[in-house]
């Protein structure tokens, strides 16, 4: 498996030794999630907006309205940031100093490009099989006026990295004697049972694709 280049733009710097370059665990990461942060800059304001993605090999994958303003700058060939999180653990050391967080992280830069014609559809399904594999194929697929007011963005993978904590607290020496309780509190993400639309014909069975979470 590759491993992304490495400069000043993708190294972990702070704890380096919980730094990947490699896409395997990158990709991991991406993966594990639907939703992520785009960063950018526009007439010299930063922005960050949390939106869903999709991935395919090296390729991210972003959509919204075509006026938005993430849209129009991204699909202007300017650089763009994007980062997954997820949450795995709180750690709670003696220190207060030391108290943390178990998470995975991943940060990809690249360009994006403006999608369009049958590319387009196809990289709709790979976003929405991101959020939930089999939709797609249970839903209306969008018309020709839906299609007209969606950009859709592919960004290539120009340079990634991931950064993963695991594990214990990690104190100073002298605090390991103290009387306070310290270890960590894992989270974890579930789906719960599906809710069905109070407009629901009657008789309609439970989708296969909800149904495969519950």
């Amino acid at each position: 498996m590759s491993e992304y280049p490495i400069d000043q733009r993708n190294k972990v710097k702070r704890v380096p030794k919980r730094g990947h370059y490699d896409q395997e665990t990158v990709y991991a990461v991406l993966d594990a999630s639907f939703l992520c942060h785009v960063g950018f800059v526009a007439d010299d304001q930063p922005f960050v907006i949390p939106t869903a993605f999709g991935r395919k090999d090296n390729k991210i994958y972003l959509h919204g309205a075509a006026t938005s303003r993430m849209m129009v700058h991204g699909g202007a060939g300017f650089p763009i940031c994007v980062t997954v999180t997820m949450v795995d653990g709180i750690v709670l050391a003696r220190s207060a100093f030391h108290h943390s967080m178990n998470y995975r992280s991943a940060v990809v830069f690249g360009k994006a490009s403006v999608v369009s014609g049958e590319e387009k559809e196809a990289a709709l399904k790979i976003i929405s099989d991101q959020i939930l594999p089999g939709r797609w194929e249970e839903s209306r697929l969008p018309n020709a006026k839906e299609l007209k007011a969606t950009t859709v963005l592919e960004m290539t993978i120009e340079q990634g990295s991931a950064k993963i904590r695991t594990g214990p607290p990690k104190d100073d020496a002298a605090d390991y004697q103290l009387p306070i309780w310290a270890g960590v509190i894992p989270m974890e993400t579930k789906y719960m049972a599906p809710v069905p639309d109070p407009e629901l014909t009657e008789g309609i069975k439970l989708a296969a694709s909800a149904k495969d979470l519950s």
